[in-house]
This record gives structure tokens, C-alpha cells and sequence, in this order.
């Protein structure tokens, strides 16, 4: 079997989890949460409070559970409607340009989900490991 494919798939986990970490970590700890809370109460989103430290966690807890490619198609379509969140909240009247507070980063991010979703984590992952656990078991009782 090629490595190609599992090694794009474990590149791309990492940068799109790294991506993920950065930003749940600033929600937290550079920015933190009653900036965040403030901001995405400006933007008219309802109960900010709450939802400013949920997207920080999601972005964090998110990002480590990508690169490690745990449940990483349930995962990845948490953080994909997020960033649909995101930009239709904050980044779309911007237009695309991240330089101008631009649409592009999110849709990025969105786009990289959404592979995930489609193909899963590939070999190299706890999903890959899980799978193969589960496969064993069930040769097993079908023996």
C-alpha cells in the first residue's frame, strides 16, 4: 500500500489541528473569554457568554482530537459548522481577503473538514487502530 495517502492524510490533521489549537488557545489565554464574549456579542450572537468559551473548547479539544484522529469525521463536523458559524457571523461581510477580516481562514479550515468528513483520518490515527480493534473482535465472534 502507498504512504501517500495516509501521509497527506496525517499532514493535514496536523496543520488543520495546530490551525485549531492556536485559535481555542487564544480564545482562552491571549485574547480570552470576556473579549471573545464581548466581540461575539457585538456580532448579535445570543448568549455569547456561553458560546465563546464552547467554540474555544471545540477549537482546542477539537484541534488535539484531529491530530491524533480521534472520531475524527464526528469531530470534523463540529468544527465544519462552526466555521460556517464563524463566517456567516463575522466573516462573510468582509468579503474574502483575511487581511480584511475576510472569509478565507474559516473557509479554509471548513474545506479541510470537510475532507476529513468524506475520507476519515486514514491509517495512521486512533480511528485506523480503533477500527482495526473492532474488525478482530468481530472475526472473532463470527469464527
Amino acid at each position: 500500500m502507498s504512504t501517500i495517502k495516509p501521509l497527506a492524510l496525517l499532514l493535514s490533521r496536523v496543520l488543520l489541528g495546530v490551525i485549531l489549537i492556536a485559535h481555542g488557545w487564544d480564545k482562552f489565554q491571549i485574547t480570552g473569554l470576556e473579549g471573545v464574549s464581548g466581540f461575539f456579542a457585538s456580532l448579535g450572537i445570543p448568549a455569547a457568554g456561553v458560546v465563546a468559551p464552547l467554540v474555544g473548547a471545540i477549537e482546542l479539544i477539537g484541534g488535539i482530537m484531529i491530530i491524533l484522529g480521534v472520531f475524527t469525521r464526528y469531530v470534523s463536523a463540529v468544527v465544519a459548522v462552526v466555521m460556517l458559524g464563524a463566517a456567516l457571523s463575522a466573516h462573510v461581510s468582509a468579503g474574502i481577503y483575511v487581511t480584511n477580516g475576510g472569509w478565507e481562514l474559516v473557509g479554509a479550515i471548513g474545506a479541510g473538514m470537510l475532507a476529513l468528513i468524506a475520507v476519515g483520518a486514514g491509517a495512521w490515527s486512533v480511528d485506523a487502530v480503533l477500527e482495526q480493534k473492532r474488525t478482530a473482535e468481530r472475526e472473532l465472534v463470527n469464527a
